[in-house]
C-alpha cells in the first residue's frame, strides 16, 4: 500500500492535514488506532462542551425565578453522560464522512515507523501490514499526565477520559490542577451537585492567564461553592478505603482531604513512545518531537504536528499546523503555488469553558511590562453591559492592553458570559496590525457582549462612554 501522504493519528491535527493533502491532489491515508477525530472529538473538546451545556441548563433551572420563570427539575447524571457520548459519536461519524468525501483511506491500527517511508500498522487483532508513503506526518496527540503521587487507576484516581464516563455521580471530588481541564470539570461536577475541591500547585488558579483573570475566576468559583487551594501540592493518595484520602502540603502545613474520586488534571504528556522515533533517529526535546517552522523533523520526509510537538496543546493549533505542514509539502512538490506563512504562536487564542468563560490572546499585563512596553490598559466590567445584564450574567470583565507609543494591540483577556465567541476579533486585529484607532472607528453591534471590547478600549484611552 503506497501513498503520497500518510498521517498517523486522526485528531484535529491529523484529519485536517489529511483533508488538505487530498485537496492538493495527494494520494492520502490516515492511520488511527481507535476512533476518527482523536481525543478532541471523542474524549476532549466536543463531549466536554456537551457536559458543560447540560450543567448550564441545570443552572438556569435552579435560578429560573431570577428570570421571572417558575420551573423546577432535577438532573439525570446518566442521561447527561449519554447525551455527551452521543454527540461525540455523531462528530466522529462526521469525520468518517469527510474521509470518504475526500477519498482518503482510513487504516485502523497502531502505526509505527520502521524505515524511511515505511510504517508498520498493527491491527487490534494483532494482524500487521506495511504502508509506504513519500511523506509521513506524525499527529499522535497526548494523554493525561500521570503524577507519581497519584497514579491513575481509572476507578478512584481518574483522568479526563474517565471523568466523562463515570457510571454514577460522585458525592465528593478532588480535582488536582486548575488549568482548563481542571476548572471545566470542577464547574461541571459542582453544578451537578458534587462537592468539589480544586488543588493547584502554583500560587493561583488558571496560572497561564492574566493575574486579574485568575483572581476573578477564583472569586466566582468560590461563590458557586467550589473550594480552591492554591500553592498546594498533593503528596500522597491513599485508595485503601471506600474513597480516596489525599495528603496535601500547603504553606501552613499538611492537611488530609477525603473524597469519593480524585481527578488528576495536571496537564498532558505527548504520545511519542513506541512509534519508531528512536529507530529512525528522530530528535525529541523535553518529551516532544523537534520540528522546524514547517513541522519537518530532522529526518527528511517525516513531519510532526499537534500535541506531540512544542507549542500550545490546543485543537485549533494542531489544525493550523497540519495545514501549514501539508501546504509546504505541496509547495515543494509543485502542487501549491507559494510557501505558507509560519504560525505565530504569540497570537493563538486560548479558551476555557467553565462558567464564567475565559478567553485570551497575546500578552498579559505582566508579560507586556516585563517585555519593556509602556502600556495602556482598559478594563470594562460586564456589570455595565446591557446584554450581560439582560442575560443575567453580570460577572466578569473585558481587559485590553495596548502599546502606549504606537497603539499596537498587545493582548486581550476576558472572563464572563459567552466571551469565547468574541476573542477572534482581537486575533484578527492583531494579525492585521490594527491600532486602537481603527477598532474605535469600527461599529460594534448593540446590545452584544462584543461591544464590551470597544468599551474597554475606550477606557484605556480615556474616552469611556458607558462607565
Amino acid at each position: 500500500m503506497a501513498y503520497d501522504v500518510v498521517v498517523i493519528g486522526s485528531g484535529p491535527g491529523g484529519y485536517v492535514a489529511a483533508i488538505r493533502a487530498a485537496q492538493l491532489g495527494f494520494k492520502t491515508a490516515v492511520i488511527e488506532k481507535e476512533s476518527l477525530g482523536g481525543i478532541c472529538l471523542n474524549w476532549g473538546c466536543i463531549p466536554t462542551k456537551a457536559l458543560l451545556k447540560s450543567a448550564q441548563v441545570f443552572e438556569y433551572i435552579k435560578h429560573a425565578q431570577d428570570f421571572g420563570i417558575e420551573a423546577s427539575g432535577k438532573q439525570n447524571f446518566e442521561a447527561v453522560i449519554k447525551r455527551s457520548r452521543g454527540i461525540a459519536d455523531k462528530m466522529s461519524k462526521g469525520v468518517q464522512f469527510l474521509m470518504r468525501k475526500n477519498k482518503i483511506d482510513v487504516i485502523y491500527g497502531f502505526g509505527k515507523l520502521v524505515a524511511k517511508g515505511k510504517i508498520e500498522v498493527t491491527a487490534a487483532d494483532g494482524g500487521k501490514q506495511t504502508v509506504e508513503a513519500k511523506h509521513i506526518i506524525l499527529a499522535t496527540g497526548a494523554r493525561s499526565r500521570q503524577l507519581a503521587s497519584m497514579p491513575i487507576d481509572g476507578k478512584k484516581i481518574i483522568g479526563y477520559r474517565e471523568a466523562m464516563t463515570l457510571p454514577q455521580q460522585p458525592k465528593t471530588m478532588i480535582v488536582v490542577g486548575s488549568g482548563a481541564i481542571g476548572v471545566e470539570f470542577g464547574y461541571f461536577y459542582n453544578s451537578m451537585g458534587t462537592k468539589v475541591t480544586i488543588v493547584e500547585f502554583l500560587p493561583r488558579a488558571v496560572p497561564v492567564e492574566d493575574e486579574e483573570i485568575s483572581k476573578e475566576l477564583e472569586k466566582q468559583l468560590k461563590k458557586q461553592g467550589i473550594d480552591i487551594m492554591t500553592g498546594s501540592e498533593v503528596t500522597k493518595v491513599d485508595t485503601g478505603g471506600t474513597g480516596v484520602k489525599a495528603t496535601v502540603k500547603t504553606a501552613t502545613g499538611e492537611v488530609t482531604l477525603e473524597a469519593d474520586i480524585l481527578l488528576s488534571a495536571a496537564g498532558v504528556v505527548s504520545n511519542i513512545e513506541g512509534i519508531g522515533l528512536e529507530e529512525l533517529g528522530i530528535k525529541t526535546d523535553k518529551g516532544r518531537i523537534a520540528v522546524d517552522k514547517y513541522y519537518q523533523t530532522n529526518v527528511p520526509g517525516i513531519y510532526a504536528i499537534g500535541d506531540c510537538v512544542p507549542g500550545q496543546a490546543l485543537a485549533h493549533v494542531a489544525s493550523k499546523e497540519g495545514i501549514i505542514c501539508v501546504e509546504n509539502i505541496g509547495y515543494t512538490e509543485k502542487k501549491y503555488n507559494h510557501q505558507p506563512e509560519a504560525l505565530d504562536y504569540g497570537n493563538v487564542p486560548g479558551c476555557t469553558y467553565c462558567s464564567p468563560e475565559i478567553a485570551s490572546v497575546g500578552f498579559t499585563e505582566k508579560q507586556a511590562r516585563d517585555a519593556g512596553y509602556e502600556i495602556k490598559v482598559g478594563k470594562f466590567p460586564l456589570s455595565a453591559s446591557g446584554k450581560a445584564t439582560a442575560a443575567g450574567h453580570m460577572e466578569g470583565f473585558v481587559k485590553v492592553i495596548f502599546d502606549a507609543k504606537y497603539g499596537e494591540w498587545l493582548g486581550t483577556h476576558m472572563i464572563g458570559y459567552n466571551v469565547t465567541e468574541i476573542i477572534a476579533e482581537t486575533v484578527v486585529a492583531r494579525k492585521l496590525e490594527t491600532t486602537y484607532h481603527e477598532v474605535l472607528n469600527s461599529i460594534h453591534p448593540h446590545p452584544t457582549i462584543s461591544e464590551s471590547v470597544k468599551d474597554a478600549i475606550e477606557v484605556a484611552y480615556g474616552e469611556a462612554i458607558h462607565l
